[in-house]
C-alpha cells in the first residue's frame, strides 16, 4: 500500500462531503449523537460502518480480536460506560463474522504467546457450550457455530454490566448479537432475547 495515496483518498473524500454539504465538518466537529454502540473484531475485512451502511456521527464503535467483552478488559468496559451513560445510546451490537481468525486460532492447541490470555475467554465459551460443539463433526460448521455462540456469550457480558442493566431500566436500552458473513456479505441478527438472558442472569449479576 502507498501511504502517499491515503492522503490523496482523504482529500478526495473530503472534497466529495463539501460537494454535497459545505457545512459537513462545521456540523460534524460539534459533537455526535450515535444510537448504536457497536462492538465487533478487528479484522480488516470487516468495517463497521460500511457494513451498516451507516454514516460518521451515527455509530460508536469498538473493535477487538474476535469482539470479545471480557470484564477485565477495560477498555471495553470504559467503551461501554461511555456509550450508554454519557453518550446515551439506545442499541448495544455485538457483532461477529464468520471465518474470524481469533475464533479458529483458539479452536487450535497451540502455544501462541502474548495471545494465549486473550484467546482463553473464547476457550472458555468452548467449554461452556462443548457437548453441542463436540456433537458437530464437520469442522467448517463447529467453527461457524462457534462464531455465534462467542457473540451470544458476549452479548450476555454486555448485559451483565451495571451500566447497561440501569439503562435497560431506565430507557429500554437493548442488546443485540450479529453475525457477519464474508461470503454473502450479509448481516445475520442471532435474536438474542435480551428480556430472557437478563433475567437468567439477574439472580447472580443483578446490581442495584
Amino acid at each position: 500500500m502507498n501511504i502517499k495515496q491515503i492522503f490523496k483518498n482523504n482529500q478526495k473524500w473530503v472534497q466529495s462531503k463539501l460537494n454535497i454539504d459545505p457545512n459537513y465538518f462545521k456540523d460534524l466537529s460539534e459533537g455526535q449523537n450515535p444510537d448504536i454502540l457497536y462492538i465487533g473484531c478487528s479484522d480488516s475485512r470487516v468495517t463497521a460502518e460500511e457494513i451498516m451502511g451507516v454514516s460518521p456521527g451515527e455509530a460508536f464503535v469498538h473493535r477487538n480480536i474476535a469482539n470479545m467483552v471480557p470484564n477485565t478488559d477495560l477498555s471495553a468496559m470504559s467503551v461501554i460506560d461511555y456509550a450508554v451513560l454519557h453518550l446515551k445510546v439506545n442499541h448495544v451490537v455485538v457483532c461477529g463474522h464468520y471465518y474470524c481468525g481469533g475464533i479458529k486460532a483458539a479452536m487450535q492447541s497451540k502455544d501462541l504467546g502474548i495471545l494465549n490470555p486473550w484467546l482463553r475467554n473464547i476457550r472458555d465459551v468452548y467449554r461452556t457450550h462443548r457437548v453441542e460443539l463436540n456433537s458437530i463433526d464437520d469442522e467448517e460448521l463447529k467453527y461457524k457455530r462457534l462464531v455465534e455462540l462467542n457473540v451470544q456469550e458476549q452479548c450476555i457480558n454486555v448485559i451483565k454490566t451495571a451500566e447497561v442493566q440501569r439503562a435497560n431500566r431506565e430507557r429500554g436500552i437493548t442488546v443485540h448479537g450479529w453475525v457477519f458473513d464474508i461470503h454473502s456479505g450479509k448481516l445475520i441478527d442471532l435474536e438474542i432475547d435480551f428480556d430472557k438472558i437478563l433475567k437468567n442472569v439477574m439472580e447472580i449479576y443483578h446490581l442495584d
